[in-house]
This record gives C-alpha cells, sequence and structure tokens, in this order.
C-alpha cells in the first residue's frame, strides 16, 4: 500500500540548553523536512519549579502537554516503561501508522518527572527507546535521530546499516 503524507509534532517540555545536543536536533530536523511535514513544540519550563512538588510539575506540565496536542491524531508517549522497536521495526510502525491513514502524529517527551494521569489517558501508546534512563533532553536528540533513520530505512536510503 501507498504511504500517505503526514504530520509529526514533537511536544518537548523546556528548552534543550546543551549546545552539541541543539546542534545534533538541528542537523536531523534539517534532514527530516525532505520527508515529513515536522514541528518541535516546546513548552516553557516551569517557573519557580524548585519551590513545587513533583506532583504540582508533572500536573502542571500536563495541563501544558495537554492543551498542545491536537484533537485528531495518534499520541504516542516516550516512556520507559512503553513498546520497545528496533530501527527497522520503528520504520514498520510509522509506515503502517501513515498506511492507516493517520494524519498527524504526535510524540511527547514529558519533563523530568514523567507525564500526569491526564496525559497517560490521552496518549494512544507508549513507546520506548531504551530500557536505560537518558535525560529527557537527550531524548530528543535520540527520537529525532531515530525518526530520520526510519524515513531512511523506508527510502531506501544508505543511512542505515545492517
Amino acid at each position: 500500500m501507498k504511504q500517505r503524507s503526514v504530520k509529526i509534532n514533537l511536544i518537548v517540555v523546556g528548552k534543550t540548553k546543551k549546545d552539541f545536543l541543539k546542534d545534533g536536533e538541528q542537523e536531523y530536523e534539517k534532514r527530516l523536512s525532505k520527508f515529513v511535514n515536522y514541528e518541535k513544540i516546546e513548552i516553557p519550563d516551569l517557573k519557580n519549579a524548585k519551590k513545587r512538588s513533583q506532583s504540582e510539575i508533572k500536573q502542571e506540565e500536563g495541563k501544558q502537554i495537554l492543551a498542545r496536542i491536537p484533537e485528531q491524531g495518534w499520541v504516542v508517549l516516550l516512556d520507559d516503561k512503553g513498546k520497545m522497536f528496533d530501527s527497522k521495526g520503528f520504520a514498520v510502525w510509522l509506515n503502517d501508522k501513515m498506511v492507516q491513514g493517520q494524519k498527524q502524529l504526535t510524540f511527547v517527551v514529558g519533563g523530568a518527572y514523567g507525564f500526569s494521569d491526564e496525559v497517560y489517558q490521552r496518549a494512544n501508546q507508549k513507546v520506548s527507546l531504551s530500557k536505560m534512563t537518558f535525560s529527557h533532553q537527550m531524548v530528543r536528540l535520540f527520537f529525532v535521530e531515530q525518526l530520520y533513520r526510519a524515513y531512511a530505512i523506508l527510502k531506501n536510503l544508505p543511512y542505515h546499516h545492517e
């Protein structure tokens, strides 16, 4: 079946602070732009976060995330308890979503304390990038690289090696 065009959103909490991570994200976002309508949506860091409990932070970030999730489309949380794929498996999953007619895929990287219950309830799926724990800023780079890799696999580009 033929792939259909899809819009991919990546919602993230806070700005990427380290230049080497920013540079990597920008490189893969530029590469992705040749294949897909991609947008990163940054939620500002909470003010006075040090004076708030982890629960309060998750709740407030959750409200901000939910406000930016489109009404339509498939929502995937990048979560350590999610389904794990190898790169080819993720490419197949992505292709399946496009073939099924999903017009919008929204991936979400939570803050340091994860997601609120309301965000978990809104999600259609959870995906884990690894059994290891990474900073939420590093996950952005890893994810956008894997997204590019998935498109390279689907387009039979020489980027991915077996």
